[in-house]
């Protein structure tokens, strides 16, 4: 209501008010309207105080690709015993699935998987394929991948973080739920103030009231992962299918990288590609744990291809030859 109309209505309804009654009485309605306001924006301030932030760069939603998934695996460079168990894992459950249609007794197994090893090694790029294997063998309806870490399970406040966890979950069903890095949810200090131990609880609520349409596969390294899944019995009884990831050989790290190269159609000269190798077996011979294996190799493309582009702005009448050729100078200068 305007402020002309409360006026109007307070002097029919008074008669000889005297004008400075009158504004004594308009201030008190603008104050009663402006506490009401401030009342207004801290309630909404509240609310948004116990909402958890939206953990839109911890969350990666992967739809399942066309195509065949079991083509794919064998056509990745190297982790051959990976290849092996995820097709060990994929004939198991083949079986498993007829007996079952047959009437027979089928053993009570698990879906979820452990995925040990340094960065880089391809354990996301292998979630995504077992997604859609699973979905191919009808263990999953959809096949999606949810690829997330500590970030986008836990929050920074009390009461937020199974909501938080919960969500993504949801985002997950009929699909694999991918945790990065899945051993940071308990700390190695003990914290007891920390809520990663709330994600976990959970989480393997979550797999069990969801077990039909719920795959987790967690990742991390070797260690870490096997002082995770000790912390909890719970984790040790729905988690009993490791698969180790291998760091990659200079010779496979070589073949990554001119995987690169074709997909984006370039060709590296026979000078450029010697000193790619001599360099990968130099940094393998000499890598600590943190290295990042086929990550290491895709920055050192970007690099190589950002020089080639700051070789060739100098010239003029470039050639499609040109534009394609990664160089000795190029690759030196990547590294």
């Amino acid at each position: 209501m305007e402020m002309k109309e409360i006026g109007e209505k307070v002097l029919k309804g008074c008669g000889c008010l005297s004008i400075g009654t009158f504004v004594l009485i308009v201030l008190g309605l603008i104050g009663t309207c402006l506490d009401e306001d401030d009342e207004a924006e801290d309630v909404q301030t509240e609310q948004e105080q116990a909402e958890p932030d939206e953990p839109e760069d911890s969350i990666v939603i992967n739809e399942p690709l066309q195509g065949d998934p079991y083509q794919e695996l064998n056509e990745l460079i190297g982790l051959g015993n990976v290849k092996e168990e995820v097709r060990t894992l994929a004939n198991f459950v083949k079986i498993q699935k007829q007996r079952e249609a047959q009437g027979l007794r089928t053993p009570k197994m698990s879906y979820h998987l452990v995925f040990t090893g340094s960065p880089g090694t391809g354990k996301t790029t292998v979630a995504r394929i077992v997604a859609r294997i699973y979905k191919d063998l009808g263990v999953l309806k959809k096949g999606h991948t949810v690829e997330t870490d500590r970030s986008g399970l836990v929050a920074e406040y009390m009461g937020q973080t199974a909501i938080k966890t919960n969500a993504i979950i949801d985002s997950a069903l009929n699909g694999v739920l991918f945790i990065d890095e899945a051993y940071s949810l308990v700390p190695e200090d003990g914290n007891g103030r920390d809520y990663g131990q709330e994600a976990i609880s959970t989480l393997l609520k979550r797999m069990e009231d969801d077990r039909d349409k719920l795959v987790v596969i967690i990742a991390g390294y070797t260690n870490e992962m096997k002082r995770f899944i000790d912390s909890n019995p719970g984790l040790q009884s729905r988690f009993n299918r490791y698969i180790s990831f291998p760091d990659y050989t200079a010779k496979e790290l070589t073949d990554i990288f001119k995987m690169y190269a074709q997909k984006n159609q370039y060709v590296l000269t026979p000078k450029a590609e010697r000193l790619l190798q001599q360099r990968l077996d130099s940094v393998v011979h000499h890598k600590d744990r943190n290295f990042g294996n086929a990550r290491y190799v895709r920055n050192i493309f970007e690099k190589c291809i950002q020089h080639q582009a700051n070789r060739l702005s100098k010239e003029k009448d470039i050639s499609k030859q040109q534009l394609t050729e990664l160089t000795q100078s190029d690759m030196q200068k990547a590294f």
